[in-house]
Formats: structure tokens, sequence, C-alpha cells
């Protein structure tokens, strides 16, 4: 039986137990974070704590995204035509969602890192 993968378990990041899960998951936090914190070995010797550090920076970017969305209108007032600034809080509303999908893959990775074990809930799908 295939491991069960909670929804929003990213893509190409192996089920935890397997063979290369360890691998994918640092290569996948390594992807989700600034690249300059690739020359830190510390991150990939030990994945918890780049799962944490991973976890503070998305976190942080979706407060930045939604404060950018609260804050775009009043900002951008004057400085761009109506239809810029509905494009602007476009651009906020869609990767606002993607950051916030990462946020829970950063969770459900950090999670399978520490060992638990994901079991399928009666009634969710």
């Amino acid at each position: 039986m295939a491991a069960y993968l909670p929804p929003g378990w990213p893509a190409g990041v192996h089920p935890p137990g397997s063979d290369d899960f360890e691998e994918t998951a640092v290569a996948w936090l390594l992807d989700v974070i600034p690249p300059d914190y690739r020359v830190h070995g510390v991150l990939r010797r030990h994945p918890i704590a780049l799962a944490m550090l991973a976890r503070h920076h998305v976190t942080a970017c979706v407060a930045a995204a939604r404060e950018g969305y609260r804050s775009a209108r009043t900002e951008l007032a004057g400085l761009l035509p109506p239809q810029g600034i509905d494009a602007v809080l476009a651009v906020y509303r869609a990767e606002g969602s993607r950051l916030v999908a990462t946020e829970r893959a950063v969770d459900l990775v950090g999670r399978g890192l520490r060992g638990e074990e994901f079991t399928p809930r009666l009634g969710a799908g």
C-alpha cells in the first residue's frame, strides 16, 4: 500500500519514511527560501532546522502579501490608474494563494521530518 500523503503535500517530495524523503524534502525546502541560504551547510545537515527557517520565511511572506493587499489602494492612489491598481490587487490575490499553499506544504514537510505519520481522516476530502 502506498504511503498516505495529506492534501497540500508538495509534488516531488517523497513520502516520509521512504529512501529519498529527506533528500527530496531538503531540495524542495531550499527552493522555497531565498537562494542565498544555500551556502549554509548547517541547513542541509539539519533538515528540521531548514524546515523551521522555511516556515518562518514563508509565514513572513504571507503576512507581507496580506499587508500589501490591504494598503495597495491607498499607497498607489494617484500613482496608477484604477485598472493598474486592480491588476496589482489581482497579483496579490494570486501570489497570496500560492504563498498560503506553500506555507501549508512547508508545515507538512516539517511535520514529516519530525517523524509524524499521516493518516487519512474520515470525512476529509
